[in-house]
């Protein structure tokens, strides 16, 4: 699963950040040829700060540099896998057998530069608003499907490894792989993310379409001064984990900081899943590394060992947890 190789589209993608790279036209921001800002390059998006803001932290907006290194401390040691006994569970997990050691993970230490305690900035209480009545219902269907795991189609697209929660659309920091490339081209701009292996083909355009539905919908991209903007629509997937449906708007908007850092912006708007939008925003910060392949595909191997568990206890007369039939 995490062999690391590096795949052709790095390479490609590599050759086509040099091609197209051209000499900073101003001392503050490098530009292309066309005179918009170059955000070529691989950037990490990963940091300790989370998505939601921790109940412990409600009362809290921003940490102070002692909170701050306070809270890193203990979240670190709380997320460590290595300290987690699996007969107790912790972090999430409920007793159990505890997946992978702390070895695997690549979740960031620190929280971002402004030391917000989310990632989430509206609603003001930095947390995703609650589903509304057709999110929950959806949601109840989607947790009886996975429940019965009656076929591949009734697991999560992480499980089926056709897409993951993290590398978006939009981009949320994880336990690791939380790194893209970023390639422009006169036309286009692409975003490569390591989770999963997602490739997005950004188009600068002012119209969408549906001619072909995505699992990740039809982007298309402007720009508002020096800010990049892509709009987002048609998703094709019935299955989010963040609880969004096919009729979500998603606006995302990047735009450089300094010489080494990019602000990814977010906003969700889905009236089929909450009664009001939602947005995040945090760093990305330029690395060196090249990125990687994330080696898993669609058929996945453990899928058809998760659904013939499920048959062998169905087949004992059990629920397919292993709990036995009422």
């Amino acid at each position: 699963m995490f062999n690391r190789v590096l795949t052709t589209l790095g390479i490609a993608s590599a050759g086509l950040l040099l091609a197209g790279a051209v000499s900073a036209q101003s001392t503050d921001m490098p530009r292309t040829a066309k005179g918009v800002p170059d955000l070529q390059g691989t950037y990490t998006y990963r940091t300790l700060t989370p998505l939601n803001r921790p109940r412990e932290l409600e009362h809290l907006e921003v940490l102070t540099a002692e909170q701050a290194k306070e809270w890193q401390e203990f979240e670190n040691r709380r997320q460590n896998r290595d300290l987690i006994i699996d007969s107790v569970g912790g972090a999430g997990y409920p007793p159990g057998v505890i997946s992978y050691n702390n070895f695997w993970y690549e979740r960031g230490v620190e929280t971002i530069a402004d030391r917000r305690t989310s990632l989430i900035y509206d609603p003001p209480n930095g947390r995703m608003p609650s589903l509304n009545v057709a999110g929950r219902e959806r949601a109840q269907t989607r947790g009886e499907n996975r429940r019965l795991s009656e076929g591949p189609e009734a697991r999560s697209l992480a499980d089926r490894c056709l897409m993951s929660g993290g590398a978006g659309p939009p981009l949320v920091p994880g336990a690791y792989n939380n790194n893209v490339q970023i390639v422009q081209t006169e036309d286009h701009i692409m975003i490569l993310s390591e989770m999963i292996h997602r490739a997005r083909i950004i188009r600068f355009d002012d119209q969408h379409q549906t001619r072909h539905v995505k699992w990740d919908g039809d982007a298309i991209a402007h720009w508002d001064g020096d800010t990049l903007v892509i709009s987002t629509q048609h998703f094709y997937y019935r299955d989010n984990g963040r609880g969004a449906s096919q009729k979500m708007s998603l606006q995302e908007r990047i735009r450089r900081v300094d010489a080494t850092t990019l602000e990814y912006d977010f906003t969700i708007e889905d009236p089929l899943s909450w009664d009001e939008s939602w947005s995040a925003k945090f760093p990305m910060r330029r690395i060196e590394d090249p990125i990687y392949e994330y080696a898993c595909h669609e058929g996945n191997h453990g899928l058809p060992g998760i659904l013939a568990g499920w048959r062998r206890y169905e087949s004992m007369g059990m629920n397919g947890d292993g709990t036995p039939k009422e």
